[in-house]
């Protein structure tokens, strides 16, 4: 079964002031394409780029997907289709007629691969992240939407392009994934998914490979990692802030996307209202990857704090409830820095 254009209104229908116009242009003119993913992907970004490879593929156009790091696609996501797409860093080209950078809010999250930026005749960027910094020539950016894989799906009803179910599984891992399985939707969120569910494709099942699917290493990680767990109740007017510490041989054993799936745990802490994760490089001395989450409501709370602002402040960016950005120094540094900025 296919994914048609749906009508206005329904889930998928394009967003008002969204430049879908150029962004189609782009990829209509294409006659080689390599579309990047950001460092440390997750089921969006990949799900979004090997969604759009299998859609130019159709369409005859010689197409690559790539991400800087970690060397190898998360367990999780190797179930996903179009993974014949997938390349290497050093298999992509230096030169290519159209770049594409899905979930990507800046041309740092592109880490080594963002030299390609230079070597691309046109460069389109696809995202949802609210602090994009247009670094493309074209930008399809829809703060609003709820995924990338849903500003895409927008993007191939605009374009008249179907969704097989082929297209519409990795469409699907975006959307189920940075919606937290749902719980964090927008209108139309519910019918987009209904399409994509229509042509056929198992979504319990992709939920629970990318979810719910842990090795045992994941045990005594999560037991030595929580044990680090700070609280400041005392941060932002009372709003508080609960951090923990993921270290260089805490990941022995299991992968990123179990590294990743920590923020999700600490997150849950009723008296902190902001949480964050401080991840040790596996290669570099003192270089810290951050994860931010806040909540927009709750006890002794007016408003949810704006991470996004956090992260931008120290480097980085993403949405409002859930962003990050890199840190470098000793432990104490990085949290003072944090706190700093939270102050």
């Amino acid at each position: 079964m296919t994914l048609s254009q749906s009508p206005a209104g329904e889930g998928g229908a394009a967003t008002a002031g969204v430049p879908f116009d150029a962004a189609i242009a782009a990829l209509t003119a294409a006659t080689s394409a390599t579309i990047v993913c950001h460092v440390q992907p997750d089921a969006d970004t990949v799900g979004s780029g090997l969604a759009l490879a299998l859609v130019l593929e159709r369409r005859g156009i010689p197409v690559r997907v790539s991400f800087a790091e970690p060397a190898e696609l998360p367990q999780s996501m190797r179930t996903l289709p179009g993974l014949w797409h997938l390349v290497p860093p050093a298999e992509v080209p230096a030169e290519v007629d159209l770049l594409i950078a899905v979930d990507c809010g800046s041309a740092n999250r592109l880490g080594a691969l963002s030299d390609r930026l230079a070597g691309a005749a046109t460069t389109l960027v696809i995202d949802h992240h609210r602090s994009n910094t247009a670094f493309g020539a074209v930008n399809l950016v829809d703060p609003d939407a709820e995924s990338t894989t849903a500003v895409l799906a927008r993007l191939l009803d605009a374009w008249g392009e179907p969704i097989d179910a082929l297209v519409a599984h990795c469409l699907f891992a975006g959307l189920v994934t940075d919606t937290g399985s749902f719980r964090w939707v927008r209108p139309g969120t519910h019918a987009l998914a209904e399409r994509l569910l229509a042509t056929g494709i198992d979504g319990p099942e992709i939920a629970r490979t990318l979810l719910d699917t842990h090795p045992f290493a994941w045990l005594p990680m999560l037991s030595r990692v929580l044990g680090t767990a700070r609280l400041e109740p005392a941060v932002r007017q009372g709003t508080g802030l609960v951090y923990v510490f993921v270290r260089r041989a805490d990941e022995r054993g299991v992968g990123s996307e179990e590294v990743e799936s920590v923020i999700d745990i600490v997150r849950t802490t009723t008296e902190a209202g902001i949480a964050a994760v401080f991840k040790e490089s596996r290669t570099v001395d003192d270089r810290w990857t951050v994860s931010l989450r806040s909540r927009d409501s709750g006890p002794g709370m007016r408003d949810g704090i704006d991470v996004a602002e956090v992260a931008t402040a120290l480097g980085g960016g993403g949405h409002r409830y859930a962003a990050g950005y890199t840190a470098f120094g000793s432990p104490d540094t990085i949290v003072a820095a944090l706190l700093a900025v939270l102050d």
